[in-house]
């Protein structure tokens, strides 16, 4: 089975009529785009399976991707845009001052503040 990483935005073809298309991802969920010809069905796994489908070989437990997340809320995001007006005022000093802006931005892209003051179910 091909594992692709996509960022938002990107998309990938099967053949010449399916593309699939990579949209976002709100907390453990991503929500992906499918352009197929009607006469591809395209079901959901569950669907498939309560109707009597056999579950592909190559499908593998979700429970082997699943990473604890950290709850996300407005004291967090409020504690990494203050982070960044810190690093901010001591832009320029050092060496060290970069590095620790680089893996802040890492581990928190810019703007994933707005996204990240919801709550995560």
């Amino acid at each position: 089975m091909l594992c692709l990483s996509l960022a938002p935005g990107e998309y990938v073809t099967v053949g010449s009529d399916v593309v699939l298309q990579f949209d976002r991802m709100s907390g453990d969920h991503c929500k992906l785009l499918i352009q197929a010809p009607r006469e591809i069905p395209v079901v959901r796994g569950e669907v498939l399976e309560r109707a009597g489908g056999k579950r592909p070989d190559c499908v593998f437990d979700a429970t082997r991707w699943h990473r604890p997340e950290i709850p996300w809320n407005r004291s967090k995001a409020q504690a990494l845009a203050a982070m960044r007006t810190l690093l901010s005022k001591m832009d320029g000093r050092d060496d060290d001052v970069k590095a620790l802006r680089r893996q802040l931005n890492h581990i928190f892209p810019p703007g994933s503040e707005e996204n990240a003051a919801e709550p995560t179910r």
